[in-house]
């Protein structure tokens, strides 16, 4: 039996807006042990993104418990839990947030310039990040020369080069024509077998969830 990675127990979470209270989350529980692929479902406005964005820490939940290993995510105050996102979660987002004017060697070493590693080893991290997504050959192109499929695979590297314990990938071939999006979704599924990642992706693409081991769906933020 793996262990569980992630525990969110019980967790609640609503936004204000002016005098209204808007739940956006109830009593949510999730176990997801180490080496799963699990696949977040549901439609628009269910919750997907913010229960993605309560376990990398970006929100913090109004009730519950969101644990990682051995910590316990929600009582980080701001400083802890920016060091803890930098080791420990790699994120991947739909439209890929690269910086356009730099490379994808520089989009890719920029998690690694808040760690202590030495310019010769951020550049190993680097060139390996680049070769496990297949773009070794393009670390000296911008974002505008790559295709969208190359986009993304140059924020999968990015996510992966500090090696983190847990990739987050919110909508990962949303933005992407069906021949590219089936090689990201490749590339997810060869990073959970052979590099032992745990992934939790949140889609829309049926196609896309069938690759996952398994199948959440979110309704009304409740988890069925």
């Amino acid at each position: 039996m793996a262990e569980m990675l992630v525990k969110i127990q019980n967790v609640n979470k609503s936004y204000k807006r002016d005098s209204l209270e808007i739940p956006v989350l109830e009593s949510i529980d999730l176990d997801v042990p180490e080496g799963e692929f699990l696949a977040l479902m549901g439609p628009s406005g269910s919750g997907k993104t913010t229960l993605l964005n309560l376990i990398a820490g970006i929100d913090k939940p109004n009730r519950g418990d969101i644990t990682i290993g051995n910590t316990r995510v929600n009582s980080l105050g701001e400083s802890a839990l920016a060091r803890w996102r930098s080791r420990n979660i790699g994120f991947i987002f739909q439209f890929y947030n690269l910086i356009p004017v730099l490379t994808a060697y520089e989009n890719v070493e920029l998690p690694l310039l808040l760690t202590k590693l030495s310019k010769s080893e951020r550049r190993k991290h680097v060139e390996l990040a680049l070769s496990v997504v297949g773009l070794e050959d393009r670390m000296k192109h911008y974002p505008r020369q790559l295709s969208g499929g190359q986009e993304q695979r140059v924020a999968i590297a990015r996510a992966l080069v500090t090696d983190p314990t847990l990739i987050l990938a919110d909508e990962p071939t949303g933005d992407l024509d069906k021949v590219s999006a089936e090689e990201i979704m490749g590339l997810m599924t060869r990073l959970n077998a052979e590099f032992k990642k745990t992934i939790i992706m949140v889609t829309h693409d049926p196609r896309a969830a069938e690759k996952a081991h398994t199948e959440r769906h979110l309704d009304k933020g409740e988890l069925v």
